[in-house]
């Protein structure tokens, strides 16, 4: 699957030379070779070697002022030698600067220029090179701009269609507007499965096609209009490959999951943005299809049916890959808005399961026994004991308790404590009346029953039960006070504590 994280922002993209002609404060001027609209300059470079060829690396707009040119110049080759080694080098124009040394452009260099097809801006006296150097990149930084917004906006409209009905023919939809071209799924044997867009010529269809059978797994051929296209099988097989044909851009992505689904991308032109915006899309294309083909999937969907049809839950879990199973409770490290499914899909594939649930700014994820959650990185996590299908409810509460003491405490993750303790010798039917009994004061009002239940977990600390809470400290206090006078109890004696402690534990 390509790596969309290698490529998070599209290069700095070159700017039109026809862009920098029309700054007026610059005041350049085009006094030979060819004025083509399609010419681009990636940067300014300075130079006064007679033979700036082993400097150059390939589109520079050269500067010079002419120091390095003999008074016999025009006489001889010296010119044609001089233009010919800059257009070898792959320069992409020259920029010849009026005084101090010359008042007027050479009419030779002129001339080979024009032989040589290098265009050649003349430079007036006011405008110095650094001036220029400067405003190639004030234009390379707002093209840059404009090409991240493009990037950003195509990126929020992809993930809004991969969450509508239709997501795969959705995704292409926006995929092929977005690069003003084709778009095309190719399923596992290579047939087309879905396609939006402008249709090119058969053409570049075939051969986008036959692209497809690139970076696909085996090197199994896709089938376009014409038919199959041979393509050899190339050792190991690529995550992604380019191509152009006719004038069109090809370029094909092998989606994640090993299910041999195939993205397809045809348009006019190559923007630098483009191959982000793909890459997005085949992610997302990625989860999509690995979620509609896998069995998990399917087996995910049969659970939920059986459990809203009424089935028992430990009926259900067994199709869900175990019997034990652990409740992780997150929520953001750093404080800011509530995790998207996006943020949320990624912690549950850290974590190891795609049983996933957002909602109140805290993810829960539902993940097998087998697995041992671990601290994620700019998440904070609270983990429950693993348990059976029929203490999934109690087992959320713990990962509730854990990830408030979690936060209370600024510790990564924080486990539900699991080990025999004093309160296990008590009957659990003995336990609970008593727990019913003596915190019925505070029962019917929930948030007084977990203000104290977090205080005490805290030892009485204000501040921590406060941040825990995401209340004002002074409501932690008036809460307590509540609690304090509806139970009739000391609550600054410890014995009173511990009592109200374990009443709380078995509530």
């Amino acid at each position: 699957m390509p790596d969309a994280s290698a490529t998070p922002v599209p290069p700095t993209p070159p700017i039109p030379l026809s862009a920098l002609l029309a700054r007026e404060d610059l005041g350049l001027r085009r006094i030979a070779g060819p004025s083509d609209p399609d010419t681009v300059i990636h940067w300014a470079h300075t130079s006064e070697m007679a033979d700036p060829y082993p400097y150059l690396l390939g589109g520079e707009l050269l500067l010079t002022a002419g120091v390095h040119i003999p008074e016999a110049a025009g006489s001889g080759t010296y010119f044609d030698d001089y233009v010919s080694r800059i257009v070898a080098a792959g320069g992409a124009a020259l920029g010849f600067g009026l005084a101090p040394v010359h008042d007027t452009v050479p009419r030779a260099l002129v001339a080979a220029c024009d032989t040589y097809g290098l265009p050649l801006l003349e430079v007036p006296p006011q405008t110095t090179f650094s001036g220029v150097a400067r405003a190639v990149w004030q234009l390379m930084a707002q093209a840059r701009l404009a090409e991240l917004r493009r990037v950003t906006e195509a990126q929020q409209s992809l993930a809004a269609a991969a969450a509508r009905p239709d997501p795969v023919a959705a995704v292409l939809r926006q995929l092929a507007q977005r690069v003003s071209g084709w778009a095309v799924l190719y399923g596992p044997e290579g047939a087309e499965l879905a396609r939006a867009g402008r249709t090119p010529e058969a053409g570049p269809v075939t051969a986008l096609g036959a692209l497809a059978g690139v970076v696909h797994p085996g090197g199994t051929q896709a089938t376009g209009p014409q038919g199959p296209a041979p393509t050899p099988a190339p050792v190991p097989t690529p995550s992604s490959a380019t191509d152009t044909v006719g004038g069109t851009h090809l370029a094909a992505y092998a989606l994640g999951g090993g299910l041999g689904f195939v993205l397809g991308v045809a348009a006019p032109r190559r923007d630098p943005g483009d191959h982000t915006i793909a890459s997005v899309a085949a992610v997302l294309l990625s989860l999509l299809t690995g979620e509609q083909q896998s069995g998990s999937g399917a087996a995910r969907s049969a659970a939920l049916v059986r459990l809203l049809l009424g089935a028992a839950p430990e009926d259900v879990a067994p199709l869900l890959g175990g019997d034990r199973w652990t409740v992780v409770h997150a929520r953001p490290a750093a404080d800011g808005p509530a995790p998207d499914a996006v943020a949320a899909s990624a912690l549950g594939a850290a974590l190891g399961s795609a049983l996933i649930d957002t909602g109140g700014g805290v993810v829960r994820v539902l993940v097998p026994g087998h697995r041992e959650p671990t601290a994620q990185e700019g998440w904070i996590c609270g983990v429950s004991a693993a348990v059976g299908p029929h203490e999934w409810a109690s087992a959320d509460g713990q990962a509730a308790r854990a990830l408030a003491r979690a936060r209370a405490t600024r510790t990564p993750l924080v486990r539900h404590g699991e080990r025999p303790a004093l309160a296990d010798l008590v009957p659990s039917a003995d336990a609970e009346a008593h727990a019913r009994a003596l915190l019925a004061p505070i029962a019917a009002t929930p948030a007084l029953t977990e203000t104290l239940r977090t205080w005490l977990s805290l030892h009485g600390s204000w501040d921590r039960t406060a941040v825990a809470l995401s209340v004002h400290r002074n409501t932690v206090r008036q809460r307590i006070a509540r609690c304090a006078t509806l139970l009739e109890a000391d609550l600054d004696d410890a014995d009173v504590r511990m009592e109200l402690w374990f009443a709380l534990r078995d509530a």
